[in-house]
């Protein structure tokens, strides 16, 4: 079953009672709710209109979006901007966020190298997620791979099975895609999968309207 999309009462102690964007994109830099937070620069926020028409969920920050504290911003972020054009969408009609704050990684040498959130960081990380939504006016969610769509909807989902089957969630509409990086490891798949995302976020905006009206302390 699809979580709630209020705040849940075991909500963590460290996001903060405002649902101003300011405020949660402050208070999160104190978050320790999980080990992620040690061998980062920061954690990284959403970042777009705090009246979008949509709003997209990624999985984590990458190397880039560590450094900059800025979501979507490195090489998987340059791919989702390319797909977000091609799909005919504003770009000042979206706020860009991620499921988990932190960027989970292991050195290589002087790399470090992505390595995917585990369950528990992912539901450590789910109040700061709840918190920003409930910022955001009731608008629909585009989530970007299966990490976002198990925040999100709370459940395992499978891309495959779940794309082009828009889920409902309290007053918004989950569309199942995938992530942009997937389009970076398809290989002979490439144009594929990049033409499914562009498709799947054209349908997402065509289904979505812009809202008349965001609650106080929206950001």
């Amino acid at each position: 079953m699809a979580r709630s999309s209020s705040v849940r009462a075991d909500a963590s102690p460290f996001v903060p009672d405002s649902r101003a964007l300011a405020d949660l994109t402050a208070a999160v830099q104190a978050c320790t709710a999980c080990p992620l937070y040690i061998d980062t620069t920061q954690a990284v926020f959403g970042k777009g209109s705090a009246k979008p028409r949509l709003i997209l969920v990624g999985e984590q920050p990458g190397d880039v979006e560590d450094r900059r504290g800025l979501p979507f911003v490195g090489p998987a972020g340059r791919v989702l901007w390319e797909c977000v054009e091609a799909a005919g969408i504003d770009r000042n009609g979206l706020y860009a966020t991620n499921a988990v704050k932190h960027f989970k990684h292991e050195n290589r040498g002087k790399r470090r190298l992505h390595k995917k959130p585990a369950a528990d960081e992912i539901e450590a990380c789910h109040p700061w997620l709840d918190s920003e939504l409930e910022a955001m006016p009731k608008v629909n969610i585009v989530a970007l791979g299966a990490t976002a769509a198990r925040s999100v909807l709370g459940k395992p989902v499978s891309i495959s099975a779940e794309r082009r089957a828009p889920l409902k969630l309290g007053e918004r509409t989950v569309f199942v895609t995938y992530h942009p990086s997937a389009v970076l490891r398809a290989d002979d798949r490439a144009a594929e999968v990049r033409a499914a995302l562009v498709a799947d976020l054209a349908a997402a905006w065509a289904a979505s309207r812009r809202p008349r009206s965001v609650k106080a302390g929206g950001g």
